[in-house]
């Protein structure tokens, strides 16, 4: 395996550092992962990963490759040869959930769906959906409220997914998403990506490249869950009172192919809207649990975060969409947090022809690992690279920061066009939350993060919330 010269000296830890697996030698980790059987790719990594430049990631029948040198990991998601698509393994995955949908869809089918897609992406400019965050952050207060009330325990995990699944289905379809539904969302997406094929240890390791994946009856059950309910909400939209609706499921109806004139199907429409829900729902969930949690693990930097805030707004005042672009401490927080818990673990490719990485020789079939995780925690690129430090972010420190090492959102053309959304909503809920709630984790030293196809606790997150003071 490659490896890369130190850039920052060792030194001790300093500081918070978050839960994470123990990195160890490849086979004790295997082994690990075989034994606990919760099939968690990050407990898969070894402690070499986090040092190499590109090089074989454990042993395989199939040849598996890390890539964590940025000028190459832009190259293999930038793709120009057309030559790395979305690994066969995700793609088979994900095909029972979104179908050949353009998070998945490579050549010019991808780009089809893109042509008819753009106009709806302008929808989710952050100023035109504030409104909708605003409204389920509304919401979301009233709920934590109940619970300090009652010093109930609540599961973060489930409060923030039904939050984003919230403030999507508003933006997507300009309805809210009732509790019932957001609850089955939330269940179904937890049982398919637990026991998604993908993420079955034993097909990574042992089967041949493009091998069949056969996906198990309650996984396909939990996808028809979520394909059901994303279907009713759209039906609202194809029926007679269709014509009144101005938001992004309207838009995406209304998408022709540039060639044929032809529209979406309604499973294709439901393919697409899939992809819109759960990319600014799952991932969005993801990100905001995990801020949370670690900003209830650090008062002194709430403490810093409600400061500013009272200087912005007051101490009532409505936060502005204005006023999120002014919040740089609560911006950096959520910068780091998805350094260190990127939502998206890993962007696999698949080599579709031999080729090279760098001096690395790729095989035909060879799995190509682009790990958000590992890049954003590489001893080459970061200063105590497990530290949850926000203010590595300020514009004074800014020199630390290496070009290509931080890519929360991917790269290349299939970047994630709802960054920008992503990020006002974090800092709004974040402050809007804070403002107002103290977290305190329940469970704070069980807590520990795996991967499977998004970023997320192990098990749920247990917290009770109390009301500050105004």
């Amino acid at each position: 395996m490659t490896r890369l010269d130190a850039q920052f000296p060792v030194s001790g830890p300093r500081g918070y550092e978050p839960p994470r697996p123990t990195a160890s030698a490849a086979v004790l980790a295997l082994l690990r992962v075989a034994l606990r059987g919760d099939g968690d790719l990050l407990s898969l990594l070894p402690a070499s990963a986090y040092r190499a430049a590109i090089g074989p990631l454990g042993y395989s029948r199939r040849q598996i490759l890390i890539v964590n040198q940025p000028d190459q990991v832009r190259r293999v998601l930038s793709d120009p040869e057309g030559i790395f698509p979305k690994s066969d393994l995700m793609v088979a995955a994900l095909a029972p959930l979104i179908g050949d949908s353009i998070f998945v869809s490579s050549g010019d089918t991808w780009r089809r769906q893109r042509r008819m897609i753009d106009p709806a992406f302008t929808m989710m400019r952050v100023n035109r959906a504030f409104p909708a965050m605003q409204q389920g952050a509304d919401a979301c207060e009233d709920m934590l409220d109940g619970h300090a009330r009652d010093d109930a325990a609540l599961s973060l995990d489930l409060a923030m997914s039904h939050l984003t699944a919230d403030i999507i289905c508003r933006t997507v379809f300009s309805t809210g998403l009732e509790t019932g539904a957001a609850h089955a969302v939330f269940d179904a997406f937890t049982v398919f990506e637990h026991s998604v094929a993908q993420v079955e240890i034993r097909r990574l390791i042992m089967d041949r490249a493009w091998t069949a994946v056969p996906q198990r009856d309650f996984v396909l059950a939990a996808c028809d869950t979520i394909r059901r309910q994303l279907g009713d909400l759209l039906d609202t939209h194809l029926g007679p009172d269709g014509a009144h609706f101005d938001d992004i499921a309207a838009a995406v109806i209304a998408a022709r192919d540039d060639f044929t004139r032809t529209a979406f199907t309604r499973e294709e429409l439901i393919d697409q809207l899939g992809v819109l829900f759960l990319a600014g729902h799952e991932t969005s969930a993801s990100a905001l649990t995990w801020a949370v949690f670690l900003l209830a693990m650090q008062p002194d930097l709430v403490a810093r975060i409600r400061a500013e805030i009272r200087q912005l707004a007051g101490d009532g005042d409505p936060i502005t969409f204005e006023m999120t672009k002014q919040l740089p401490t609560i911006r950096n927080a959520f910068r780091e947090t998805l350094r260190l818990y990127p939502p998206i673990t890993f962007l696999p490719r698949v080599a579709t022809e031999a080729t090279t990485i760098g001096h690395t020789k790729v095989r035909r079939g060879a799995l190509v690992m682009v790990a958000p995780w590992v890049l954003h925690r590489h001893a080459r690129y970061w200063r105590d690279p497990h530290r949850f430090d926000p203010d590595r972010f300020l514009p004074e420190r800014e020199r630390e920061l290496t070009p290509g090492a931080y890519i929360p959102f991917g790269l290349g053309p299939r970047v994630c066009a709802g960054a920008a959304f992503a990020q006002a909503e974090a800092v709004l809920l974040i402050a809007r939350l804070f403002r107002r709630f103290d977290f305190q984790v329940i469970n704070a030293a069980g807590v520990r993060p795996a991967a499977r196809l998004t970023t997320r606790p192990a098990e749920q997150i247990m917290v009770r919330v109390r009301r500050i003071a105004p």
